[in-house]
Formats: structure tokens, C-alpha cells, sequence
């Protein structure tokens, strides 16, 4: 599985562009129009965009991907958040998008080339989810390197958090860990050094 990763350009998420086959790609958390252009300077033709959550700073770029045909899909406790009021009071200037497609908990699929698994992972927003992909875990604003996300603002919440980032913990083996902000790091490193939420007392 190759996995590119594109910084925003000023404020917003981290976004990956994922293939198994060198021909398609999906999209993890489109932040911002210009990852359509990168997938296209790739040579690799969107299949889907993936939302670990609908934040403003993780969609950015979903109408670009829909303004082309690629479908938008997101966790089924997610999808009515992404326009709401509460939402949409951190920020409203993004462009509006459907959702095509959701998921629950456990539900695994296929998209270039790549088999997922979808983990709901509610705490950073109600209807977050962190996709399972061979030896990667895309966790959005779930995990990150020696953090965790924030539960301050509309629908999050500090216990679900704990319990999420305790399902991740709980998964056999390692595997790399892309977060929505900042840099990579593995789930064993979190396991062992993550002082905000520890493996022994999550």
C-alpha cells in the first residue's frame, strides 16, 4: 500500500492519498481542493473520499472530489453533523457536499486495491471513525503522536475519547498510525508514551 501524505497550506488536516494498485486511489480526510490536484499529478483516479470526521478543517476539499464524479463517505453518526449548526458555527464557509455513503462500526470494504475496516471511534466528534487499512490506521483527530483530540467542542466528549483510544490500544500487533495533525507515529509508541490517555489506566 503506498501512502502519500499531503500537508495543508495554512491551517487544516492533514489529508492522504492511499493506493494498492498504482492506478486509483482513495482519500483520507480531504482538507483542501489542492489534493485533487495532487491526485492527479500522481497519475492515480479517485475512487472515494474517506472522513475519519466532517470538522471544517477535514473537508475543505470534498467538493472538488464531488464536483468530479468521486463519492464522499463518512461514519453513519457523522453524516448529520457535518452541516449542522453547531458545526457549522466553527467555521461555515465550506463548500457544501453530499455524503454518498456511510459506515458502522466493523464494516469492512474494498477501494483501490485496498481492503479497510472501519473502527467507530466517537470522542472528537460523536460520529468519528479511524479506517484500518493493511498495517496502517487512519485516526483523524482521535490518536495522535503523544496526544489525543480535543472533547471541547460540539458533540465531543472526554469518556468516549477514553474508551476509543482503549480500542486502539486493545488491537494485536503494531501498526503505523497517520493522525489528522502533526506527524506519524506507531500505535506501539502511544501505547507505551502517551501521557494523555495511558494503556494501563485508558
Amino acid at each position: 500500500m503506498q501512502v502519500i501524505k499531503v500537508y495543508p497550506a495554512g491551517f487544516a488536516a492533514n489529508s492522504y492519498i492511499v493506493s494498492g494498485n498504482g492506478k486509483t486511489c482513495a482519500v483520507i480526510d480531504c482538507a483542501q481542493p489542492k489534493v485533487l490536484a495532487k491526485c492527479k499529478e500522481l497519475g492515480l483516479q479517485p475512487e472515494c473520499v474517506l472522513l475519519t470526521h466532517g470538522h471544517y478543517d477535514h473537508v475543505g476539499g470534498c467538493a472538488a472530489f464531488e464536483n468530479e464524479g468521486v463519492p464522499i463517505m463518512c461514519g453513519k453518526d457523522e453524516k448529520d453533523l457535518i452541516f449542522s449548526e453547531g458545526y457549522m458555527r466553527l467555521c461555515g464557509g465550506v463548500p457544501r457536499f453530499t455524503i454518498a455513503k456511510t459506515f458502522s462500526d466493523g464494516e469492512e470494504f474494498s477501494a483501490a486495491g485496498i481492503n479497510f475496516k472501519v473502527i467507530a471511534t466517537p470522542g472528537h466528534t460523536a460520529g468519528g471513525v479511524t479506517y484500518l487499512a493493511e498495517n496502517a490506521l487512519f485516526t483523524g483527530d482521535t490518536l495522535f503522536c503523544r496526544s489525543v483530540g480535543r472533547t471541547d467542542l460540539p458533540t465531543g466528549s472526554g469518556s468516549q475519547l477514553t474508551r476509543s483510544v482503549k480500542k486502539l490500544y486493545a488491537l494485536k500487533g503494531d501498526y503505523m498510525v497517520f493522525c489528522g495533525h502533526e506527524e506519524d507515529t506507531t500505535l506501539e509508541a502511544e501505547r507505551r508514551g502517551n501521557y494523555f490517555i495511558r494503556e494501563d489506566n485508558a
